[in-house]
């Protein structure tokens, strides 16, 4: 028997895929309080659809490798467009992007390749991951809000700061990890 596709987990992690043009497009269009609510409600998708797997019993194959991917796409060009999108009044600073472009393309392209030539392996975030993506959201949301507000104030800075910290911290603890152990075979 195969496992159901549309749970209503696997919607909301696809309704988060779906938002992020919206964002975009509100961005580029300077509508920085829209895109906040936007961004808000894609954050919450992205909590939802996790306690709904677990709590429902809806976790399945697709969801484990849909999340992270969804994950990726939202912050990725959430990141992208709040570095370089024009009449930014306090743009996400170059290096964040830059750095977490490549983290995210790098740990994408090293599942691909252990999927692909040893087997389908589930890796599981670590508290450390976790926290590096929630910062990653806060930081995002916190660009959105300084944006809308028309300010840049140096607070916004020191999250920056202290995201990219936890990011490369979460980056060497992952490499670290999957070099030690197995992964779990799915």
């Amino acid at each position: 028997m195969t496992e159901p596709v549309f749970t209503v987990a696997n919607q909301l992690t696809m309704l988060r895929m779906a938002l992020v043009p919206l964002l975009v497009l509100l961005v580029l269009g300077r509508e920085f309080t829209w895109a906040l609510v936007v961004f808000v409600v894609a954050g919450l998708t992205d909590a939802l659809d996790g306690y709904v797997a677990r709590h429902a019993g809806q976790s399945t194959t697709l969801g484990a490798m849909l999340d992270p991917v969804a994950d990726k796409i939202f912050v990725g060009s959430s990141y992208a467009v709040l570095t370089w999108a024009s009449g930014l009044t306090c743009p996400l600073p170059l290096w964040l992007t830059v750095t977490l472009l490549f983290r995210e393309g790098m740990l994408l392209v090293a599942v691909v390749v252990v999927n692909l030539t040893i087997g389908r392996r589930v890796y599981q975030p670590s508290r450390l991951g976790k926290v590096s993506t929630f910062l990653n959201i806060a930081a995002g949301a916190a660009a959105l809000l300084v944006n809308a507000l028309g300010e840049c104030p140096r607070a916004v800075w020191w999250l920056y700061v202290a995201t990219l910290g936890v990011m490369i911290a979460s980056t060497l603890q992952y490499l670290y990890l999957a070099s030690e152990r197995t992964p779990k075979r799915a």
